[in-house]
């Protein structure tokens, strides 16, 4: 009667801390999925061109009523200008391909000296690193006094991209643009009426069906970008030397993460789950071990498995970024090989009943590691997430 009472108190113990165990774990995953879920937000910036008035009055803070030396800036050329993007691919993860349309719109009074010639261009990529192939003019109509020209474009730009937060990335490719006599005081200003909408939060200057592989359109959008530089291109009195407002038409793409998660993170969870069955294994229970034929060499050697599953995926992951520093996700595949390491040395010393953390690892047949375990991943994600969303 006593052996019975006994048993059933040990077997009572044993369900509380599993059930503990349970509890803390899904609570420490719903934190980590809100955390995620947070990552994956994007915060729109406060510096957009929404329309004619938020541009004038830029201009009139950073440019229109500036002075260089002793003398006022005459009032800037402002041409409009307009983008439609039709095409948009990552050549590598520093570099990226755009087509598409640009026009701008001539006042055939005031910037007639503007117009380009026949087959000319009156803007510049100045970040554009393949020239084989110039914009080519496509149409040019003269009305109510004013003079459009359209151009279609191919160009490749590279952009210093951060991947730190990858697999829950955003990225805003930019196009930059300068008029082609930049040499004068002309400011580019965009053409906001060939547009239907150019909110905050409006899609706009985009194909809407446009192909993206992994990534999907979050927003577009109009801003100046004040650049200064140390040359005058060998023009004397360059205006633009020294914050100049520049125009950039800018996308915010965001990454699928479902594709991410199927290639990268299934694969560690089903990795963690193996592991995590393979600690269960772990006992000195005689009917258990006749089951389950575990012994330490055979631990190792599954052990020894995943961590070649975890290295080849690994770098698989890292040649993607080349070059970038530590991404968010590669933090999962450091904590599995901990895990590895960690799982394999307290079967180590429980199959040799080590005095080393003889409580931790002896303790009712191995059962702290064994409840413990999503706990202590869960958790250290939890503080990896924290962290890297702290450095942003």
């Amino acid at each position: 009667m006593l052996v019975g009472i006994k048993f059933k108190e040990i077997d009572l113990i044993d369900r509380t801390w599993w059930l503990q165990s349970s509890v803390v774990s899904i609570i420490l995953a719903g934190v980590l999925l809100l955390m995620w879920g947070e990552m994956n937000r994007y915060a729109m910036l406060p510096a957009q061109l929404t329309s004619e008035s938020t541009v004038n009055a830029y201009l009139d803070e950073h440019w229109s009523n500036r002075k260089t030396g002793s003398d006022v800036v005459e009032p800037p050329a402002l041409l409009k200008t307009g983008l439609f993007i039709q095409s948009l691919n990552f050549n590598n993860s520093t570099e990226v391909n755009i087509t598409g349309y640009v026009w701008q719109k001539y006042d055939n009074q005031k910037q007639s000296a503007l117009i380009p010639k026949e087959g000319g261009f009156g803007f510049i990529f100045p970040e554009q690193v393949h020239a084989e192939n110039d914009p080519v003019e496509k149409y040019r109509i003269v009305e109510n006094g004013e003079t459009l020209v359209g151009w279609y474009f191919e160009v490749a730009v590279k952009q210093p991209f951060d991947y730190t937060l990858y697999p829950f990335d955003h990225k805003t490719v930019w196009l930059r643009l300068w008029a082609k006599d930049f040499s004068q005081n002309v400011v580019l200003i965009p053409d906001f009426e060939s547009y239907k909408a150019t909110g905050p939060t409006d899609v706009f200057g985009i194909e809407e069906d446009i192909v993206l592989g992994t990534w999907e359109r979050e927003n577009t959008y109009f801003d100046y970008h004040l650049s200064s530089y140390n040359t005058n291109f060998g023009i004397n009195d360059y205006i633009g030397q020294s914050n100049f407002p520049e125009l950039r038409y800018n996308i915010v793409i965001k990454r699928k993460f479902q594709n991410a998660f199927i290639i990268y993170l299934l694969p560690l969870l089903l990795v963690a789950i193996l592991l995590y069955c393979a600690l269960l294994t772990v006992s000195n229970d005689s009917d258990l071990l006749e089951k389950f034929g575990s012994n330490v060499s055979g631990f190792i050697g599954a052990c020894s498995a995943l961590f070649f599953v975890v290295m080849l995926a690994h770098i698989q992951l890292r040649e993607q970024f080349s070059g970038s520093s530590i991404v968010y996700i590669e933090y999962f595949y450091i904590l599995m090989y901990v895990m590895l390491v960690v799982a394999t040395a307290n079967t180590y010393l429980f199959s040799i009943k080590s005095d080393v953390f003889h409580g931790l690892v002896l303790y009712r047949d191995n059962l702290i590691p064994k409840v413990i375990y999503w706990p202590c991943v869960l958790l250290v994600l939890i503080l990896i997430t924290y962290f890297v969303i702290g450095s942003e």
